[in-house]
């Protein structure tokens, strides 16, 4: 079965971000595909490497980067949370003039056409937050 996520709740307000990770884990061990993760409203927060967490945390965004490289998943941030949020990809950094993206580079900043591309193509939708 295919699969989409919707993250909106951001990493540690909620167990929500924590939850959908989980959640994605689970998927990708029972041989489900995860055809896109899009991260809305304070959800891109997930996507952020400018984090700093106590050593006793877990670390969410390294650990949501570091499923989405692994397993080659398509990862999206809605680029008017994002810029709202200053959480910027490398091209949207350039194009505001800022020095330093702020998004991991695992995920890229695109408009709600790729959430809607992934209704589309996906059996299920769930979202979290």
């Amino acid at each position: 079965m295919k699969f989409s996520l919707v993250i909106y709740a951001a990493p540690y307000s909620t167990e929500s971000a924590a939850t959908a990770l989980r959640f994605a884990k689970s998927l990708v061990l029972q041989g489900h595909e995860l055809y896109r993760l899009f991260f809305f409203g304070d959800g891109v927060h997930n996507a952020s490497k400018l984090t700093v967490v106590a050593q006793d945390e877990i670390n969410l965004q390294q650990q949501w980067s570091e499923l989405i490289e692994e397993h080659n998943i398509d990862s999206v941030i809605c680029v008017s949370s994002a810029l709202r949020r200053g959480v910027l990809d490398q091209t949207e950094a350039k194009r505001h003039e800022f020095g330093i993206a702020s998004a991991h580079e695992s995920s890229e900043v695109a408009g709600l056409g790729q959430l809607v591309d992934a209704i589309l193509h996906s059996d299920r939708v769930v979202n979290f937050g």
